[in-house]
């Protein structure tokens, strides 16, 4: 039996190369998320139900990553946080909110609130009647008005087509937040809003798709109703489907990934996880855009201690780079991310992008509520395979679970845990990417495909690693 040696990140170190690079902004951190899908920074968000839904998704695309929305929710819970992120900024709202003037204002208020909106367009007989905005209604609530007594009756529109410094003109002109898009028969066509342009100043490395609207992925599953639920996602403009299995090179997921493929050929489409050159080009044969991997390394993982079975992080990212290479398929290092030198070491060793957990779990924009402990605040974070988690999901799929159920049936391959709240997650964004552009230059590398052209490894003793940590000193 041949026993091959396998790398993590602290077993390594990349070796200091000539640098022209006299300023970090000098580096480039554009990559490829997918086949078809560019970014402007190296990372995604884990698709975990104590990561990412939109609000996690809406802060990645601003900074010019992506986040991925985890699949255990109901299919129509999923489509509307792909939906809350699609609609959190774009040029134009192709489909504005709307509401008929024979409804109340109590109406009107309780759609504001579900819908996350401060204004509604009226619409009769499918033609503009008028503007609704919170302030119209903030003092109706009790009232039995209707919508009609308290709209905005002179509306200021624009035709379909106007371009953005135009809309912006009108917008300022006519001291108004809202700019409805009206054909020649009245017929509502889209919307522009202040917020929106703001948006695209403040954030202008933002990840966006063709309709300027920022881009998010979803996960699915590979049993039960993943095809509907792929449709459903990718009807609400989700722009990768992820192919969630914690074991991807299998049956269950290469003919998850056919079935997906036959039916959508133009979805963007990621799978695994793998861990082996031979998992990703199965998948890879299989259709997919992308391979993600990393078996039993994320931090609430418990994978390589229950089932014995795994690999190295580093050594799986650069065993599947190769391959990813050779078929021209971007690779996903998802796992064992606790820094921003392990974060280089994935893009120096051949993956595309980075998906990180735990760093982006305990901030504001993660899912959850936060709990106290010895006067800290913390929010949990749990593995997918956890216990809890998979209790979670069986009551989702059959609104109960019976006393009956016999739980030790399953074996969980995760952990629940408490991560420190961490403050907004840009500021951890901003300082993974920072960390990147360094390493960037210290291999003497402008772009992340040059620094994996240059990147040369070191492997260290532990020794080495303790050398590399604060040492001999007292931290504050």
């Amino acid at each position: 039996m041949e026993i091959k040696e396998g790398l993590t990140f602290d077993d390594v170190l990349l070796v200091p190369k000539y640098s022209d690079i006299t300023s970090r902004s000098q580096t480039d951190l554009r990559t490829k998320l997918s086949k078809n899908i560019s970014l402007n920074i190296p990372l995604i968000s884990a698709n975990m139900d104590t990561v990412t839904e939109s609000a996690m998704a809406i802060a990645l695309a601003q900074e010019g990553g992506i986040g991925i929305i985890h699949r255990f929710l109901t299919v129509e819970e999923e489509v509307e946080e792909v939906l809350k992120v699609k609609r959190s900024a774009s040029v134009m709202i192709e489909n504005p909110y709307m509401i008929s003037p024979d409804q109340s204002a109590k109406d009107a208020m309780a759609y504001m609130r579900e819908k996350g909106v401060s204004g509604l367009l009226v619409v009769k007989d499918s033609k503009l009647a008028g503007i609704l905005t919170h302030r119209d209604v903030i003092f109706e609530g009790e009232s039995n008005k209707l919508v009609k007594d308290i709209m905005t009756k002179d509306v200021i529109t624009a035709k379909p087509g106007i371009n953005l410094s135009e809309a912006k003109e009108l917008l300022r002109e006519h001291r108004i937040e809202k700019l409805p898009l009206v054909d020649t028969n009245g017929q509502v066509k889209g919307l522009v809003t202040s917020k929106d342009i703001t948006h695209n100043e403040n954030y202008p490395n933002a990840s966006k798709d063709k309709k300027g609207r920022p881009l998010v992925g979803a996960a699915v599953g590979v049993k039960g109703d993943f095809m509907e639920r792929t449709e459903a996602l990718l009807e609400a403009d989700a722009d990768a489907i992820v192919v969630d299995i914690a074991h991807g090179h299998s049956e269950n997921a290469i003919s998850t990934i056919r079935n997906i493929k036959k039916a959508f050929p133009n979805c963007e489409l990621i799978a695994g996880n793998v861990a082996t050159a031979k998992g990703a080009e199965d998948l890879i044969k299989a259709g997919v855009d992308a391979v993600k991997v990393g078996v039993g390394s994320g931090s609430i993982c418990i994978t390589r201690v229950i089932t014995g079975s795994g690999v190295p992080q580093l050594t799986a990212v650069y065993d599947c780079a190769q391959i990813g290479k050779k078929y021209d398929v971007p690779i996903i290092s998802d796992g064992g991310t606790r820094t921003s030198g392990d974060l280089t070491k994935a893009l120096a060793a051949g993956a595309s992008t980075v998906m990180v957990g735990s760093l982006f779990g305990g901030t504001d924009e993660s899912p959850g509520s936060f709990v106290m402990k010895n006067g800290k605040r913390y929010k949990i974070y749990r593995g997918m395979a956890s216990f809890y988690a998979a209790l979670g999901r069986k009551s989702k799929e059959t609104g109960t679970v019976a006393i009956n159920d016999d739980l030790n049936d399953y074996v969980a391959e995760g952990v629940e845990a408490m991560v420190p709240y961490k403050g907004t997650v840009a500021d951890i964004i901003k300082q993974l990417s920072g960390g990147v552009r360094s390493g960037l230059s210290y291999c003497g590398a402008h772009t992340i495909t040059q620094m994996q052209q240059n990147a040369e490894f070191i492997k260290m003793s532990r020794a080495g690693f303790a050398e590399s940590q604060p040492h001999d000193v007292d931290l504050m």
